[in-house]
C-alpha cells in the first residue's frame, strides 16, 4: 500500500506548492507549463506507454485535444482555489469531480445505478454543497468568491474524467494519451508564457522553471505511483480508487488546517466527512 500512501502524498504536495507560489511570488502560469514537461517526460520514460495506437485512425483526436487544453486550464483553476479558497476545500472539490463523472457514466456510458452509487452520489452532492460554504474570518473575507473557484475545480476534474473515459472507450490506452495531451499542453503553454514575455506581462524565470519542475516531478509521481498501485493490487481496484480519494481528503484537510491553519466552518467539516462516506460507497457500489 505504499505506492498509494506516496501518491496521496504527492498529491497533496502539489496543492501546497501551489498555495505557496503567492507567498514566494512565483508564477503560476509557468510552473504549470514546465510541469508538463516533466510529467511528460517521466511518463514516456517510466510507463513507456505504446503509442502505436496514436496513429490509428480511430483515435480519438477531439477529445485528445480538448484534453490537452483543459489540463493546464483546470490546473491554473485549481491554483487560485487553493489561493483563495484553501487547501482543504479544493482538495475536496477535486475528488468530489467524481459525482459529475459517474453521473455521466450512467447517462452516456451505460454504467448501472446501482443502490450504493446512488447513495453515495446523493451524500456528495450535499457534501459539495457543504463544503462550498464560506467560512467567516477575515481571511474568508478577502476571498468572497471563493465557492466559484470551487465550482470550477469540481466541474473541470469532472471534464477530464469524462474524457479520459472517451479515450479509454476508444481503445487508446490512458498512459500513451496522457503523454501525448501532457506534450500538448506544454507546447501550449509555452506558446502563451512567450506571448506574455513578449507583452511585457510577465518576464521569464528560473525560479518559476526550477518551481515548475518539481511541481511536475510531483504530478508525474502522483500519477506513477497510483498506476503502481492499481498494478500492486489488481483484483481490488476499488480499494485503491477509495483509498486514494479518501486519503487526498483527509490528508488534504489534515495540512490546510494544521500546516497553514485554515478557517473552516461546521459545515465545511460536516461536508468532509461526507465527501469520505461518499467517497466509499461509490467505491462499495
Amino acid at each position: 500500500m505504499y505506492f498509494l500512501a506516496f501518491a496521496v502524498i504527492c498529491s497533496v504536495l502539489v496543492s501546497v506548492m501551489l498555495k505557496l507560489a503567492r507567498r514566494q511570488q512565483l508564477d503560476v502560469g509557468q510552473m504549470v507549463t514546465w510541469n508538463y514537461l516533466v510529467a511528460a517526460a517521466m511518463t514516456g520514460l517510466v510507463l513507456r506507454p505504446p503509442l502505436a495506437s496514436l496513429h490509428s485512425s480511430d483515435a480519438p483526436w477531439a477529445a485528445l485535444l480538448a484534453l490537452a487544453v483543459i489540463l493546464p486550464a483546470i490546473f491554473l483553476v485549481l491554483g487560485r482555489a487553493v489561493a483563495v479558497a484553501g487547501i482543504v476545500r479544493s482538495d475536496v472539490a477535486q475528488r468530489l469531480s467524481l459525482l459529475l463523472s459517474l453521473l455521466a457514466a450512467f447517462a452516456f456510458f451505460g454504467q448501472t445505478a446501482t443502490p450504493w452509487k446512488l447513495a453515495g452520489l446523493g451524500l456528495g452532492l450535499v457534501a459539495m454543497l457543504a463544503i462550498s460554504a464560506r467560512p467567516r474570518g477575515p481571511a474568508a473575507d478577502a476571498a468572497p468568491a471563493g465557492w466559484r473557484w470551487l465550482l470550477g475545480v469540481w466541474a473541470g476534474f469532472a471534464a477530464v474524467d469524462i474524457l479520459l473515459k472517451k479515450v479509454a472507450l476508444s481503445g487508446t490506452p490512458s498512459m500513451a494519451a496522457l503523454l501525448l495531451c501532457f506534450s500538448l499542453a506544454f507546447i501550449l503553454m509555452l506558446a502563451l508564457q512567450l506571448w506574455r514575455h513578449a507583452r511585457g506581462r510577465t518576464r521569464l524565470a528560473w525560479r518559476n522553471l526550477g518551481a515548475g519542475a518539481l511541481l511536475g516531478l510531483l504530478n508525474g509521481g502522483n500519477i506513477l505511483f497510483y498506476v503502481h498501485a492499481h498494478q500492486a493490487l489488481p483484483d481490488n481496484p476499488a480499494s485503491v480508487f477509495a483509498g486514494m480519494n479518501i486519503g487526498v481528503v483527509v490528508l488534504g484537510a489534515l495540512v490546510g488546517m494544521v500546516g497553514f491553519g485554515e478557517r473552516t466552518s461546521a459545515w465545511n467539516r460536516v461536508g468532509l466527512a461526507l465527501a469520505v462516506l461518499a467517497i466509499g460507497l461509490i467505491a462499495a457500489g
